[in-house]
């Protein structure tokens, strides 16, 4: 399938695996660009610069096809040292990035020095049209079903797509709620170029986390996703468990009150022991409302494969199905 996004990053498939902090290992990221799509290392998950540079040489042994870094701009007094991050993904030869959180306009000469095509996660047009006023190549725009931090304007793709279809001028794929061949013909159809998938990648056996997490996932519905930390202006979308539920109750009883350290033992340092210890209770942990649409662990090629072969079967097939023949 030929799209801008494949045209963009020199990808057989417009499917991107989006950053996810304890999940984007090298491991996922090769699975992912062998399959004809596009890996991301998540670059904070590796604690210091040399670490990822590591991280990248490693992922280079383990395939030839493009794959990038995701790097995300968090808003902390003490933040990480971002330039010796960028500099281990240009060294490293990468020359795709994904930024997420605040904008990464203070970066992008850098960026764009080294000649890396930049991909901007956005959950707004108003987010989108500024991400390609500072000279992304593309950006992937979250709807509300996303898991992670959907933004505060709570607006679905249903919606959010079309309109960003309306105002961009580059290439955007969609994400959340993306998990299979209809979410990639929906996608398209609504006006994007490829899809963005997080959680459902996670439920692959390449995913370098615990079996539980896996098993979790299955297990769910779309009904078990909560929205949390949302009076904090810092709104997540994660699996429900017994700390977030708990969580939600000290919320319920703080009110406006709420400080990040009323919850704070629910949500930090949580995600080494969910994905690599396997404790599901251990916190809020990210997760899309996509899991409704989940029921299998298979390996990456297998759901990369299906994806694709169902797409093209419910274009050619069902679509144009709907069309009345021509009169003679």
């Amino acid at each position: 399938m030929k799209t801008r996004i494949t045209e963009l990053f020199g990808i057989r498939h417009p499917i991107i695996q989006g950053g996810m902090h304890y999940v984007g290992f090298a491991e996922l990221a090769a699975a992912v660009s062998n399959a004809g799509g596009l890996g991301l290392i998540t670059g904070l998950t590796q604690r210091t610069p040399e670490l990822l540079a590591k991280e990248i040489a490693r992922c280079r042994d383990m395939t030839d096809e493009p794959f990038g870094v995701n790097l995300t701009f968090l808003p902390t007094l003490s933040s990480p040292p971002y330039p010796e991050y960028i500099a281990a993904i240009v060294e490293g030869g990468v020359r795709i990035v994904e930024t997420a959180g605040r904008s990464p306009e203070a970066y992008m000469p850098a960026l764009k020095k080294a000649g890396i095509k930049v991909i901007h996660k956005c959950t707004s047009v108003r987010h989108a049209l500024k991400a390609e006023a500072i000279g992304c190549d593309a950006v992937s725009v979250d709807g509300f079903e996303c898991g992670g931090h959907p933004g505060e304007d709570d607006m679905p793709n249903m919606i959010l797509l079309p309109r960003a279809a309306e105002e961009l001028k580059i290439p955007f794929v969609a994400s959340g709620g993306m998990a299979d061949a209809r979410s990639l013909v929906a996608a398209l159809a609504l006006g994007a170029d490829g899809m963005n998938m997080g959680t459902r990648f996670v439920a692959t056996q390449e995913a370098p986390v615990h079996q539980n997490v896996k098993d979790a996932i299955v297990a769910a519905t779309e009904l078990d996703t909560r929205l949390v930390m949302r009076g904090l202006r810092n709104t997540e979308r994660v699996l429900t468990n017994s700390s977030v539920e708990q969580l939600i109750r000290i919320e319920k009883e703080k009110g406006a009150d709420l400080k990040f350290d009323d919850i704070i033992d629910q949500v930090a340092g949580v995600y080494p022991r969910v994905m690599l210890q396997g404790e599901m209770d251990a916190g809020a942990w990210s997760c899309g409302m996509v899991v409704g649409l989940i029921n299998d662990i298979p390996t990456v090629q297998e759901l990369m494969d299906r994806i694709m072969d169902e797409a093209e079967q419910l274009i050619t097939r069902r679509l144009s199905g709907f069309l009345e023949p021509a009169l003679a």
